[in-house]
């Protein structure tokens, strides 16, 4: 059976990231580690990570960095670079995972290619219902304050027929998986992007570029994510006109990568 490195990125959301950890404590499947990436929070999300990490059912880690603008393509490169295990799924603190979402995950691997997953929308006020409340029995199609409620069936073999032959936008968002040696190929996320917006969608380009496939799942590998502000957007445009100027150029690598956080683990087989 596959093993995978399941990465979380977080930032100053404790609520949500209780959802979210309590929906990987739940999974048919586990993960065989969970990364938590953390750019920058408080000590109250190291707090509840403390609290979870006394019964966690796998290794579950915490990667932190100093808080300085919104820098989640270096946290997830930190991340990445630290995964024990050859497939990654990697995901948004902001999200509760339906029980088959790792196993979904899994089963839909395949060698070549990546996978971008969906997701269900919730409301502002399921979202703050959930995070008051900091449990849930379960989410789907018939929760109240779902949106986009179709991407909430579960159905694995439509999933797998549909995945090759559908046709999404570039990007992975906060639902996605890969194998750890094609993201090391193309060297990871490229660290000028700061602020929102631009980091995913010049990522799956450049695996693309370098011959992956993509798989774009609906029915399976399903997350509810919870509703928040817009946030971080000052540098949107800068980061697009980049991220256009690299798609142009049919870039594969990236100058300011994961390679960085690799240096010592290779000084160390020599």
């Amino acid at each position: 059976m596959l093993q995978t490195s399941l990465i979380i990125s977080t930032y100053n959301r404790p609520a949500a990231l209780a959802l979210c950890l309590e929906s990987i404590k739940r999974q048919k499947q586990l993960p065989a580690e969970v990364i938590i990436g953390d750019d920058g929070s408080k000590d109250d999300t190291k707090i509840l990570i403390e609290s979870f990490q006394k019964d966690f059912p796998v290794p579950l880690l915490h990667i932190w960095q100093e808080d300085d603008g919104f820098r989640v393509a270096k946290i997830r490169n930190k991340c990445i670079a630290v995964a024990k295990y050859e497939y990654i799924i990697q995901i948004d603190g902001d999200m509760v995972l339906h029980p088959y979402f790792v196993m979904d995950h899994i089963s839909c691997a395949r060698e070549g290619y990546y996978i971008k997953g969906g997701r269900v929308n919730l409301t502002q006020a399921e979202t703050e219902r959930l995070c008051r409340n900091g449990t849930y029995r379960s989410l789907g199609f018939f929760t109240l304050g779902v949106t986009r409620r179709e991407n909430s069936i579960h159905c694995l073999w439509l999933a797998k027929y549909l995945a090759p032959r559908r046709k999404t936008r570039p990007g992975l968002g906060c639902n996605t998986s890969f194998w750890k040696k094609d993201v090391l190929q193309i060297n990871g996320y490229d660290e000028y992007y700061v602020g929102w917006g631009g980091e995913d969608y010049d990522f799956s380009i450049r695996l693309l570029n370098i011959g992956c496939k993509k798989l774009a799942l609906k029915f399976a590998a399903i997350g509810f994510h919870l509703w928040h502000e817009d946030k971080f957007m000052q540098n949107r445009d800068k980061n697009f006109k980049y991220y256009f100027e690299k798609m142009a150029e049919k870039a594969t690598w990236c100058e300011s990568g994961i390679d960085q956080y690799l240096k010592d683990e290779k000084s160390e087989d020599v």
